[in-house]
């Protein structure tokens, strides 16, 4: 009679192939989000220009937060999952086969990571995620100041609280920068 059971061994693999499933889902899907940011912002700045109203352009820093957050977020269990790959799948795996040759599971989880130009491209990713999310919505913002059209204390506190929220999501921006 054959045996019925599922090992250790191709559990861990489904879990494997499941984890990396949803990084590369969340991969396709945190990467769109900057494509939508350019386009939500090329939007708000067509629209505020052709109506030559620049209280339209505090718009821009709610939804480049909302993005750029979700975006953060993405982005740190992307890091995450392969994190717990490299860390924990990979090693219980490597036990599981007992190979004496030195062989590496999931050797690209780390290889990758070890890349001499890692330092520079996290840089400049890290430049772009803080221009897109951040100084846009900040530059819409000194826009907004700049004009003297007689702003209401509400619109000018709107903005105030909208620049505070910027502001705090570059902080995260850079603070996961740094840990990843």
């Amino acid at each position: 009679m054959p045996e019925q059971g599922v090992t250790v061994g191709q559990l861990l693999l489904a879990e494997y192939q499941s984890v990396k499933d949803e990084q590369k889902a969340r991969i396709g899907f945190r990467d769109n989000l900057l494509y939508v940011t350019l386009a939500v912002v090329a939007a708000v700045i067509a629209a505020a220009a052709q109506a030559k109203q620049p209280s339209m352009l505090l718009a821009l820093p709610p939804v480049c937060v909302v993005l750029g957050w979700t975006y953060v977020v993405n982005d740190e269990k992307i890091t995450a999952i392969g994190l717990y790959v490299r860390d924990s799948l990979g090693p219980r795996l490597a036990a599981l086969a007992a190979d004496e040759s030195g062989f590496t599971t999931f050797g690209w989880e780390a290889s990758h990571g070890r890349d001499t130009r890692r330092r520079s491209r996290k840089a400049v990713q890290l430049a772009v995620d803080l221009t897109a999310f951040c100084a846009v919505p900040l530059a819409a913002l000194v826009v907004f100041w700049a004009q003297d059209d007689g702003h209401g204390r509400l619109m000018v506190a709107l903005s105030v609280l909208e620049a505070l929220a910027v502001a705090g999501l570059a902080s995260q921006v850079v603070r996961f920068a740094r840990a990843a």
